[in-house]
Parts: structure tokens; sequence; C-alpha cells
């Protein structure tokens, strides 16, 4: 399938680099993408995904909104306190690109939900911020052949 008249219009900075071109931009929308955490980490990848022209990605966290995260979340604001991020996360991102499709999770990831939650995904970005996660995603990734982005800040 062909790019639209309106996603030309649209990723044209990325059609015009050499490296990526209408093609690759293709690639860029049809990838799918999990984002397990959407504090500090996940909600500007989240952002940047979603401008980007990614038009399918699964978002898991199973926190809400507090007052403390607001100073370095960026897809969050006063009026969001106490609501679940995966919900503002959604609301957000559908503004920035309306073609988007999102798969919210209000869970941690665990052993139990990790296989049914990631194998649509062929991207996986791990944005938590608990060591034992980390393992657990990084070890999924790794018998699966998924493509694992991690990130930390301490």
């Amino acid at each position: 399938m062909k790019l639209s008249y309106d996603d030309v219009k649209r990723y044209i900075a990325h059609i015009n680099l050499k490296k990526i071109g209408s093609f690759g931009q293709k690639k860029i929308i049809d990838t799918k993408v999990l984002i397990i955490g959407v504090g500090g980490l996940g909600s500007p990848v989240a952002l940047y995904l979603a401008s980007s022209g990614i038009n399918n990605i699964g978002i898991v966290d199973d926190d809400k909104i507090d007052i403390s995260n607001l100073h370095r979340q960026i897809l969050f604001n006063e009026e969001d306190v106490n609501k679940f991020k995966v919900d503002i996360t959604e609301k957000r991102l559908k503004k920035i690109n309306s073609k988007i499709k999102i798969i919210k999770f209000k869970n941690k990831i665990d052993n139990n939900n990790i296989n049914k939650i990631a194998k649509r995904y062929d991207l996986i970005i791990d944005g938590t911020d608990s060591f034992k996660s980390k393992l657990l995603i990084n070890d999924y990734c790794y018998k699966n052949k998924k493509i694992l982005i991690c990130g930390a800040i301490s």
C-alpha cells in the first residue's frame, strides 16, 4: 500500500531524507511499538513516536498521575492528577495523530502477562523504573527475538 496524499504532506521531511524516503516512512507507519511505562522516559517517547507516524502503539502502565510527576512527565498536566497514565497518554497521542491505534494495558508487566501483551509488537521500549521489570522485559525480548530499546535514569 502506498502513502496517502495526507501522509506525504505530513511526513515530507522524513520522506526527503535519503535513508528514509517513502518506503521508510511506510515502514514507520506500519511498525507496531509497545511502550512499557509512560512516566519520565516513556511519555516523551510516546509523544515523538506518535508525531513521527507510528500508527500502532501499545502502552503498559498501572500507575495514576501524581502532582510530583508533572515536572518531568510531559504528556500530563494538573487536570490529569489521579487519572491513569495510559488513559491520558491515549487522549494526548490521538490529538497529535488521529490515525493512531492505541491499545492500553492498565497492568504492571509480569511473568503472567508479558507474552500475551508483547507478542503482537515489532519493537518494545522499556521505560520502567524497576530493575526486576527491566530484567523480565530483556529476557522476554531476547527469547522471542524482539527489538528492545531500554532507557534508564538514575
